[in-house]
């Protein structure tokens, strides 16, 4: 939050002085009305004028103080600068007058100087917190007013926010938020905001009892004040324990930030966005924000040319997506064309992100939804950008193909598109996500579940070795890899390939001198250690628990592809038999359920 306070200042008003002046206060009066003559050119910070302020300031007469404050608070009004402990004293002492009009122009002048970076750290260390605690507390408005403009100022900066939270500030601050006083509430409620950057602040704030105050703000008729609030409830939102508290105590914030999104203001309309965006890291949330209609607001969100609105409705819906019984709303509502659009959003690399883990997310359970989504143009427009968007981008491309690839019906279809020209290259990326899911993607493609002709195979025989080596360079590079990970999609995908049936496809694995010495030495070896990487946190990553279970299963594939490539008597490839050597009846049935439920894992929550 910004440095956007509201001040109360009092009337000027002439002051008849009591006729016993110390001579020291009499010159002091002299020299600041001959001073403010000439303000423009004065510098009140420092040598005499400064020192004429502080004798009245310290004076035991209160006309003499009130004319010191409002002199601080009208100069500070004009100009603010880095100032010392001889400034800041005399200040902090007329703060702690029982005086209304002097604590009134006081904490203006605090308020004013604690615009300054290091002013705001030298008020702190001075002392400054308890005196703005007792004006809080003060029974007239505008003296609340300052004094928690003041502290709003004080809290932007990171060293003050706890001392500010383990001060006492917190529970008087929650009570000025509900103040009649717009101006008062605005303060407030901007200072609590400023105190939730950090998750010990939010735990006081909690603790506090802000949480059922923010949340009925939302319904004030400031948008500064909603604001504030949704921000605050937003960073609240980022702590799961948080979360599990809202829900069971505030059962109408969904349906108060959804309206918000329909608010006059673009900033309370992209916070209450970002706000249902954090709650939609749990499940419940996710199916409240749809039941509470949540989603026409964030499609108007996401068509909007502002990009605030766009990235914030973006990241909402991928949390939202999340939930199975989303995934069918959400195409139903009309998001697809605008999350296809947004893949080309090359201004912000991180809506193009939310838009494609989005797509990826609406077609992980539903073969319907998978048909939807490519017969919108999802795959074509990923094919035309993978290879020139950012790795982060890529990533989630290629997750979200690997997807789509589980589907029977679609794989001629995607394969025909020339989803594999894409895919190899990427293989070779620098980032190790892009190149598991890249491979992931193949090999789901290469699944003949479904598959009722080996013609459906033709276009692996068009990449095989190209481009950039093709199919054959990347089966290479994977076999032989020191990744467990890595070595299991190859072996998989190779089986698939041979069990296919494609004669052109047979003989170009058969004949590779690259890849027969690495099927030989993994199928020779029960005992390769998986290296425990990992492949991004996508649901096409293999994961090898069990430590000997994944080198066993990498062992018994490359035994299949062995037995597979084994010419017969009269040089024709012998089709494999109903029992194996080396495995049991079943075993490869088992071998590809697992590697399919690898395959297959759903993605997790977004937080």
């Amino acid at each position: 939050m910004g440095n956007c306070c509201s001040y109360c200042f009092p009337s000027r008003r002439s002051h008849a002085y009591e006729p016993l002046l110390l001579e020291s206060e009499r010159e002091a009066v002299a020299d600041l009305l001959q001073y403010l003559e000439n303000r423009t050119s004065t510098n009140f910070f420092e040598g005499q004028p400064l020192a004429a302020l502080t004798i009245l300031s310290f004076s035991d007469n209160v006309d003499l103080q009130r004319s010191a404050a409002l002199a601080f608070a009208e100069i500070t009004e004009k100009e603010v600068r880095q100032v010392g402990r001889d400034t800041l004293d005399p200040v902090l002492f007329l703060l702690s007058s029982h005086d209304t009009e002097v604590q009134r122009a006081a904490s203006a002048a605090l308020g004013n100087l604690a615009v300054n970076t290091e002013n705001k750290l030298l008020i702190v260390r001075l002392g400054g917190l308890e005196p703005l605690i007792r004006q809080m507390l003060s029974p007239n408005v505008e003296v609340q007013c300052n004094a928690v403009g003041c502290i709003t100022n004080l809290a932007t900066h990171d060293e003050n926010k706890t001392k500010i939270a383990k001060s006492g500030a917190l529970v008087p601050l929650t009570r000025m938020a509900r103040s009649n006083d717009m101006r008062v509430q605005r303060n407030a409620t901007g200072a609590l905001l400023n105190m939730t950057h950090s998750d010990e602040n939010r735990q006081q704030l909690v603790a506090a009892g802000a949480i059922p105050v923010l949340v009925n703000l939302l319904k004030s008729p400031d948008t500064d004040v909603q604001y504030y609030c949704t921000t605050a409830l937003s960073n609240i939102a980022v702590d799961a324990q948080n979360r599990k508290r809202l829900a069971t105590t505030e059962q109408k914030l969904v349906h108060s930030l959804v309206a918000l999104m329909d608010s006059q203001s673009l900033k309370v309309q992209c916070q209450a966005a970002l706000a249902l965006r954090n709650l939609a890291s749990d499940e419940k949330y996710q199916v409240d924000i749809v039941k509470a209609d949540g989603l026409p607001p964030l499609l108007r969100l996401l068509n909007s040319s502002y990009l605030p609105l766009i990235l914030s409705a973006a990241a909402c819906v991928r949390n939202v997506s999340i939930h199975p019984l989303n995934e069918s709303p959400i195409i139903e509502a009309g998001f697809l064309n605008p999350l296809i659009d947004l893949l080309s959003f090359g201004e912000n690399e991180e809506v193009q992100c939310h838009a494609i883990s989005t797509l990826r997310n609406l077609a992980a359970s539903s073969e319907k939804n998978k048909g939807q989504i490519v017969q919108a143009g999802a795959v074509q427009k990923i094919k035309d950008l993978v290879l020139s968007v950012p790795l982060n981008v890529q990533s989630e491309m290629t997750a979200c193909i690997a997807v789509l690839a589980l589907s029977d019906d679609l794989k001629p279809l995607l394969l025909e598109m020339g989803i594999c020209e894409v895919l190899i290259p990427l293989t070779n990326s620098p980032s190790i996500e892009v190149q598991g899911n890249s491979a992931a993607a193949i090999g789901n493609l290469s699944s003949k579940d479904g598959r009722t002709s080996s013609d459906d195979y033709a276009p692996f025989n068009d990449v095989w070795d190209k481009p950039e080596g093709g199919l054959h360079q990347y089966l290479w590079r994977f076999l032989s890899s020191t990744d467990a990970t890595f070595q299991h999609i190859a072996v998989w995908t190779i089986v698939q390939l041979l069990e296919s049936g494609d004669p052109e496809l047979i003989q170009n694995i058969r004949s590779s001198s690259l890849l027969t010495p690495h099927i030989a030495q993994l199928a020779a070896s029960q005992t390769s250690t998986p290296t425990g990487s990992t492949l991004g946190s996508r649901s096409q990553s293999f994961s090898d628990e069990g430590g000997d279970g994944g080198a066993a299963e990498i062992a018994t594939l490359a035994r299949r592809i062995l037995e597979i490539t084994e010419e017969g008597p009269d040089g024709v490839h012998s089709p494999p038999s109903d029992n194996k050597a080396g495995s049991a009846p079943g075993d490869e049935d088992v071998l590809r359920k697992s590697v399919r439920e690898a395959l297959q894992r759903p993605p997790p929550t977004d937080e």
